[in-house]
């Protein structure tokens, strides 16, 4: 009657051993560390290891551990001082090829690592690290659309051998003039039908000043704030991954705003570097009828302009913009097949893609560059004042000539390594923003009181924990003692469960779980509960432990369902710690199930499944 099958057994063993192996790197805790990546073109190999280990040594400071994995260096040290100091003499040493960074690694030894196994991420609130609240200008993402409308309106005109007088921006607006009335009709025909977002009417005083006014409509309006929102936030995720933060949390805070929270971060001087800088990019033409050594004499040709290339050199190219990157939709890079050089695979949207046909139909065989313009904001203090300076600095970071005509779809060529053509793609694909940023606040929460939080919370869950067990074993008796090794596997899977799924224990987190242990022997009360009812009625011992499993599972079932659902919608319409408090909750109750019924039931067969008993100690 009280017996599992011998799989049934073997299941629960395998998933036992299975938790303990992937809950145990959360018991070896982490190194301060170094990380070490390349930047444009920069190679990491191990002779760039040695010379970083032999700068070290020259210092008089040692390493736990060194390791070369996938391009990135990790310098582990035993304490922190060791590892800013290490941290300096590697920047002097490596000059700006290489982003280095501080954080802190885990000492998950290498046995576990091949098994998949690493610890759960740690929140701000717990590790340590910044918090950044930013400003999207969205005045300047309306800008730059108007700007590039005004662009696509010239262009459209001249195809359509509309003569115009002007076509100028004022603020959200775009002010249209033409010489004769019935070119300004054609043209107002022509603008409403391939500008449909936009509302195309005469200027006040009616067609006699030969004047439209194109205005976004508020539809175009918001979706330009929402898609210079959600661009700026996927640009940003990509820029935390220099910084090699594990589990940042980057999510959207009203209709212009953005949180950017790094745990682990204590170089908050270069995350504010890489997450203030704002970039975006242009494709251009390059000016080949007039030399550069003219340009640079001071002779810059009308309709061109002059930029500096990466390697200090300079190249003219032409002011006519053809496509941003608030335009592409895509970018990978690879390998091209005829040359085996490394290439980048660029993907434009509809309007992009029109203009980029346009471009290369009459442009087989020159030159297109890729411009990278980024805009700095630096806070200097002057005479006790706190100033915000912004400095634009403008690059041409790429130079490919146009082998055939393309519109959407293309190739850039002409790079020097797979590495440059990686860089480019992250460029391409999430370098640009689609608007500037500021840093409006910034918080910085120190390891001492991360550590301070996870003492406590540790210190909640044990107190929570040993007076659940206490109770259990005094109410219970040999029946509480099995709870409560069940109540001990629960904690185990939770921490597993965590660690798998590499989520995030947050402090509203560690709630969740004191709270599942409280929960937790809920269920195996009701079975106590009803064991006791059936002895009771006179009911045999191995009849009543079977009855009270049987009988008391749909019970358990209704009232741990509707606890989920309720920690589901609690993950679906919270946000941060209402999300970390809701995981750790879903989780335990999940886990609580397993081994409140699954797991005790085995404990209870095997201390009295084979025994013809008379009494139970419950």
């Amino acid at each position: 009657m009280n017996h599992f099958p011998a799989w049934k057994n073997l299941l629960l063993v395998v998933a036992i051993v299975i938790a303990a192996v992937y809950a145990l790197p959360n018991l070896y805790g982490e190194d301060p560390s170094v990380q070490i990546s390349p930047l444009r073109g920069a190679v990491i190999n191990n002779s760039v290891l040695a010379d970083v280990k032999k700068e070290l040594q020259t210092a008089d400071i040692s390493t736990l551990k060194d390791e070369l994995v996938k391009d990135q260096i990790l310098l582990r040290f035993s304490n922190t001082e060791d590892q800013l100091k290490a941290s300096d003499i590697i920047k002097t040493s490596l000059g700006n090829d290489y982003i280095v960074a501080l954080n802190l690694a885990p000492a998950t030894p290498k046995w576990l690592r091949d098994l998949n196994a690493s610890p759960m991420y740690l929140g701000l609130d717990l590790r340590g690290g910044v918090h950044f609240l930013l400003e999207v200008d969205m005045q300047a993402a309306e800008k730059q659309a108007v700007d590039r409308t005004a662009t696509e309106i010239r262009q459209l005109l001249r195809e359509n051998k509309l003569r115009y007088l002007s076509v100028v921006t004022d603020k959200s607006d775009i002010r249209i003039k033409f010489r004769t009335e019935a070119i300004y009709d054609k043209a107002e025909e022509t603008l409403s039908d391939e500008f449909k977002t936009w509302d195309i009417d005469p200027e006040a005083g009616g067609s006699s000043t030969l004047t439209l006014i194109a205005k976004m409509s508020t539809s175009e309006l918001t979706d330009i704030r929402q898609y210079a929102l959600q661009q700026n936030i996927i640009t940003l995720k990509n820029r935390v991954n220099e910084l090699g933060v594990a589990e940042p949390i980057i999510q959207r805070q009203g209709d212009k705003r953005i949180v950017v929270e790094l745990p682990g971060v204590q170089d908050t001087a270069r995350a504010k570097e890489i997450l203030g800088a704002t970039a975006t990019l242009e494709y251009r033409m390059v000016d080949t009828k007039h030399s550069v050594s003219s340009a640079l004499a001071g002779r810059v040709p009308l309709g061109s302009k002059l930029y500096k290339n990466r390697e200090g050199g300079h190249v003219l190219l032409k002011k006519q913009i053809i496509v941003t990157g608030s335009e592409i939709v895509d970018a990978s890079s690879g390998i091209e097949n005829e040359t085996g050089s490394a290439m980048v695979s660029v993907s434009l949207d509809g309007p992009g893609g029109k203009k980029m046909s346009k471009t290369t139909r009459d442009n087989i065989g020159q030159p297109m560059a890729v411009v990278f313009i980024e805009n700095r904001t630096e806070t200097k203090i002057v005479n006790g004042k706190t100033i915000r300076e912004k400095t634009i600095v403008e690059e041409v970071i790429n130079v490919a000539t146009i082998r055939g005509h393309f519109s959407n779809r293309f190739q850039t060529t002409g790079l020097d390594n797979g590495a440059e053509a990686r860089d480019l793609a992250l460029l391409l694909r999430a370098g640009a923003l689609a608007a500037p940023i500021d840093i409006v606040e910034e918080r910085t929460v120190g390891p001492s009181l991360g550590q301070d939080n996870i003492d406590k919370g540790f210190n909640s869950v044990l107190i929570g924990f040993v007076l659940v067990l206490v109770f259990m074993a005094i109410f219970y008796k040999t029946f509480g003692l099995i709870a409560d090794v069940a109540l001990a596997l629960n904690l185990v899977f939770i921490i597993a469960v965590l660690s798998l799924l590499q989520a995030t224990l947050t402090l509203p987190g560690i709630a969740g779980i004191v709270l599942t242990v409280g929960m937790a022997v809920d269920a195996n009360v009701l079975i106590f509960e009803r064991i006791k009812e059936e002895l009771k009625n006179g009911n045999s011992p191995q009849a009543s432990i079977h009855a009270g499993y049987e009988k008391a599972f749909s019970t358990i079932a209704d009232a741990n369902i509707t606890t989920l659902i309720a920690a589901l919608i609690l993950f679906g319409f919270g946000t941060g710690p209402i999300k970390g408090f809701a995981i750790t909750l879903s989780i335990g109750i999940l886990t609580s199930m397993f081994t409140a019924i699954i797991g005790t039931r085995a404990l209870v067969n095997l201390a009295y499944g084979s025994r013809d008993i008379d009494t139970l100690k419950i």
